[in-house]
């Protein structure tokens, strides 16, 4: 399942580099799309769906609830990873910070990092883990849950999370950041860990602000 996502996430990301490489200003949406229904003298069309990634309920590292209505109207970076990683997290989370230092003072530009270590990573360690980033709870939200809950998200973002014994730390996921818009739809995918990723996904946010 994880190695499916892998794979998709990958053929998403080439893609739309191949569409920026166009000089294509407009970003494109991803996901599930061109859905066959019926009408109502049954005859068959093709009505373009686009997948929302807005149903979902978690806690943050203030405590409070965080669910998809907190992103209405909002452009949001989101990741995964877990508080005691010692691989790719460390670099994702300065990347991410780069980022989110770049939009202060933007109240329609959001981040959300999920943790996939739900034992280990309770709402202190996270909050903790936020407080020596310097990073405010309104703006950049570390959110623990059920770990199904977890899983079946990143599934939903096409990102790959879950437990490898074999993995350095007990758990393997994606380096992505996934930039989704103001209407809960996933508009493409960074390595966050290359800086130049990051630069482009910034150049990407702004883009999504001018279209609202």
């Amino acid at each position: 399942m994880n190695l499916k996502w892998s794979v998709v996430a990958i053929a998403l990301i080439a893609s739309v580099s191949c569409m920026r490489n166009a000089e294509k200003k407009e970003l494109p949406v991803l996901g599930a799309k061109d859905v066959v229904k019926q009408d109502e003298n049954g005859e068959n069309y093709i009505d373009t769906v686009y997948a929302q990634i807005d149903d979902f309920s978690f806690t943050d590292q203030d405590s409070n609830a965080v669910t998809g209505d907190y992103y209405d109207g909002k452009v949001r970076v989101v990741d995964f990873f877990f508080t005691s990683c010692p691989t790719i997290c460390p670099k994702m989370k300065k990347q991410m910070l780069r980022a989110y230092e770049e939009f202060e003072g933007n109240e329609n530009v959001k981040f959300l990092s999920h943790s996939i270590d739900t034992r280990h990573d309770s709402v202190p360690v996270l909050n903790d883990y936020a407080t020596k980033l310097g990073i405010e709870a309104n703006r950049w939200k570390m959110v623990t849950g059920p770990e199904e809950d977890i899983y079946s998200i990143a599934d939903e973002y096409l990102v790959s999370a879950a437990e490898d014994s074999t993995a350095p730390g007990g758990y393997v996921h994606s380096g992505a950041f996934v930039l989704i818009d103001q209407n809960h739809h996933i508009r493409g995918y960074y390595d966050g860990t290359l800086p130049k990723d990051v630069d482009q996904m910034m150049v990407d946010i702004k883009t999504l602000l001018e279209e609202e």
